[in-house]
């Protein structure tokens, strides 16, 4: 949970150089500017398929993990766990253990019992507006925003965003709690389609366990199994349930009930493991099995795939888009002339000039419209911005209606490229 925390909290504070104008912020997901930045990697609304790969790998490494160790991300690192995890540990420290919470519940309301439930509901809220303030950290500069949440200057838009997520967490974690995992959260009803006799769960051992009764020091355990029906397992379980009646769909293996069982076994001095990670077939846990070998190949593809696309990807491109009325339009001089609408990606941090040639024509001038001359030879885009050129070509009739041709694009002060095909319209001979 700390450690969960921690990154929650921490990550927006994060700094990452990446010189010009561009925010030093390491996670940011910049909705003004469009752009979504994650240490060196920088992700631009067309390269949305980025997202996809992200989801595709943390879908299917769910799935690995489910297949190998249960539901260990709902018992450990959801974030409704963690989050209900941590508002319990606050009403443990403010009210006490789970007796003295209990026995606070029921009895009536005098002044401590107020000041008991009022200071515990008083660190939720507190706890919630710290949840909605970290997350919209990850959509605003970190440092900008929180002077502005200290100066009251905060836009309605963030504020309201703070405010619902504080009350969400509140509602979430201080009420519903094992009631989403249950009645809201899907991944309990498709589970069992992951798992198979050799995942690790968590189990009771009924042939050591049964027949279960109580048991007094200095009886024997002859025909008696070593569970004394104590009830510890149920008591600690979150989700309320009897790990003895067998593997459950609401069970999220926090493995509470290993601890308690494990305590109770050591206090009359039987062996621990009563209760305990295991597999259905209550064999050696083998990770290598065709299952996990399908997920594994599916994780290796798809992230060599993102890999070499962040490896190979370029920080120019161009979109080209021929105009459709008039397709062209016949000059005095009998030459054909083309219209053009031209998008220019720069993905650098700072300001570059281009050069625009076309290819596949004889004898083709080019001509950039725009109020004062811009050479095609030298059309400028803003750092990190996206230029838009209207561009006209004009040639010779052509013999066929319609001819192939090729927007070359190259950076003035190096080497890269890039191209785009399109077409040239004419009458036709």
């Amino acid at each position: 949970m700390v450690t969960l925390l921690a990154i929650y909290y921490g990550a927006p504070w994060l700094r990452w150089h990446r010189g010009g104008q561009s925010p030093d912020q390491a996670i940011l997901i910049d909705l003004n500017h469009t752009r979504a930045y994650f240490f060196g990697i920088e992700i631009w609304p067309q390269e949305v398929y980025y997202i996809t790969g992200i989801l595709i790998l943390a879908a299917v490494g769910l799935f690995f993990v489910t297949s190998l160790f249960g539901r260990v991300w709902c018992g450990y690192a959801c974030p409704q766990t963690v989050w209900t995890d941590l508002f319990v540990w606050v009403e443990r420290i403010v009210q006490g253990d789970r007796n003295a919470r209990k026995k606070l519940d029921e009895s009536k309301w005098t002044l401590e019992k107020i000041r008991k439930k009022g200071l515990t509901h008083i660190i939720w809220l507190i706890i919630g507006l710290c949840t909605g303030g970290a997350w919209v950290f990850y959509f605003n500069d970190a440092p900008t925003l929180l002077d502005q949440i200290l100066h009251l200057d905060v836009p309605w838009s963030v504020g309201g965003w703070i405010l619902g997520l504080t009350f969400s967490t509140y509602l979430m974690a201080g009420f519903a709690r094992e009631q989403v995992c249950t009645y809201m959260c899907p991944y309990a009803r498709f589970q069992s389609a992951m798992f198979d006799k050799d995942t690790l769960i968590i189990a009771y051992d009924e042939t050591r366990g049964e027949p279960r009764g109580k048991h007094k020091a200095g009886d024997s355990w002859e025909g008696k199994g070593h569970c004394i029906d104590c009830d510890s397992c149920v008591v600690v379980c979150p989700m309320g349930i009897d790990i003895r009646e067998g593997l459950q769909m609401e069970c999220i293996a926090c493995g509470l009930c290993v601890d308690a069982c494990d305590n109770v076994m050591g206090k009359i001095g039987l062996p621990k493991g009563l209760i305990r990670y295991d597999t259905e077939s209550k064999e050696k846990f083998n990770p290598f099995r065709p299952r996990t070998f399908w997920y594994s190949g599916i994780i290796a593809l798809v992230g060599c795939l993102m890999l070499y696309s962040l490896l190979t990807r370029s920080p120019l491109e161009m979109n080209v888009i021929h105009d459709r009325n008039p397709l062209f339009v016949k000059l005095s001089d009998g030459s054909v002339r083309n219209g053009y609408n031209i998008t220019i990606i720069n993905k650098h941090h700072e300001d570059k000039n281009y050069a625009l040639t076309v290819q596949g024509i004889e004898n083709a001038a080019i001509r950039v419209q725009a109020s004062n001359d811009i050479p095609a030879d030298n059309l400028p885009v803003f750092a990190d911005s996206v230029g838009h050129f209207r561009v006209f070509i004009t040639a010779e009739k052509q013999t066929n209606h319609r001819r192939e041709i090729t927007f070359q694009l190259m950076e003035t002060s190096s080497s890269i490229t890039t191209a785009k095909d399109t077409i040239f319209v004419s009458e036709g001979r």
